[in-house]
């Protein structure tokens, strides 16, 4: 397993994004899930598996899950989890956001209760809370690391302004916000100031909430309580014009001899050396297709046909609903 790095912190070049392992997607096995994130630590035998959760996952089932999991094993993971939300929306809901100093505190010690260590290595404010300034919320994550209690600290959805502000305050090792061929809102001004900033980026949803991997064909496929029913890119027209552009990066994917899902993989981690994206399952065959995108070789001239094919803002649909849309990029 090759490895990259987010500001000064050494993770596997693709890491695991656990979120469905809670039900988020459907109905999860947990013993399944365990042996997914089992192998997934089996594959980076240099110690820097990257797994990344969320306290508001299952309402901290996740946390419990990988704290299962990790026993035995904290030297070979580096734990990634979030707080600032009370739980995950199923509904297309707005969610109650907290960035309080005293609640950042409050949720750092239930998150390292429940995962079962001592020290968080990437810790993460899950959305921005607009009632509370970014140096307030960063300040009290940046005592946090004074305390050893956090190693190192991130944002998520925040906006340019935002990852300046807060970077005055302590050093954003990492920024996690949607990035992927069918999100690209980031390439304007987000990714820019990491670079200018020194933070690595940490694409969620890389393949697109599972759309770009072509085993979605029709709106049914989704289980009747997968969180996906509510999202606009999944609806409607949106569905088969989005379908009709996976369609050709299926027909890429043929020609390089891979998945449609590591042809977007592919496509993410030749974007920068900063760049780590977090694909998620609960399976070990779909583990092993997601990193089998490290020995994905894309040309310039691969890159340039794939951007044609479906340039940035190509996909129909916002990726939020409406409520949702005003919680990202603060």
């Amino acid at each position: 397993m090759k490895t990259r790095k987010l500001g000064n912190l050494t993770v596997s070049s693709i890491g695991l994004g656990c979120m469905g392992m809670s039900g988020m997607y459907g109905s999860a096995d947990e013993q399944e899930a365990i042996a997914t994130i089992h192998k997934a630590i089996e594959l980076t035998q240099g110690g820097a598996a990257f797994l990344d959760t969320a306290d508001a996952y299952g309402v901290g089932h996740n946390e419990e899950l990988i704290g299962k999991a990790i026993k035995g094993k904290r030297e070979q993971v580096i734990i990634a989890t979030k707080f600032g939300l009370a739980s995950t929306s199923k509904d297309g809901k707005a969610m109650p956001v907290n960035g309080k100093p005293e609640y950042v505190r409050q949720a750092c010690e239930v998150s390292l209760r429940r995962l079962g260590i001592e020290t968080i290595d990437l810790y993460y404010q899950h959305r921005v809370d607009p009632n509370v300034p970014i140096e307030d919320t960063v300040g009290a994550m940046a005592e946090l690391v004074k305390e050893g209690k956090v190693k190192y600290i991130g944002l998520s959805e925040a906006s340019a302004k935002t990852l300046h502000r807060a970077s005055k305050v302590h050093p954003i090792t990492a920024l996690q916000s949607e990035y992927s061929l069918w999100s690209r809102d980031v390439e304007t001004e987000i990714l820019p100031t990491c670079k200018e900033l020194g933070i690595g980026f940490v694409p969620w949803s890389p393949l697109g909430r599972g759309f770009l991997t072509g085993q979605i064909q029709k709106f049914e496929d989704l289980a009747p309580d997968d969180w996906r029913r509510n999202s606009p890119r999944f609806q409607g027209d949106n569905f088969q014009h989005n379908l009709n552009l996976v369609t050709l990066v299926q027909k890429i994917a043929v020609e390089k001899n891979c998945s449609p899902a590591q042809l977007a993989l592919a496509w993410l981690l030749a974007q920068d050396e900063s760049i780590v994206p977090i694909p998620g399952t609960k399976r070990i065959s779909y583990l092993l297709q997601n990193l089998g995108a490290l020995d994905v070789l894309l040309s310039n001239e691969d890159l340039v046909r794939i951007n044609t094919i479906v340039p940035k803002g190509a996909f129909s649909g916002e990726r939020y609903p409406a409520p949702l849309m005003q919680m990202v990029n603060i």
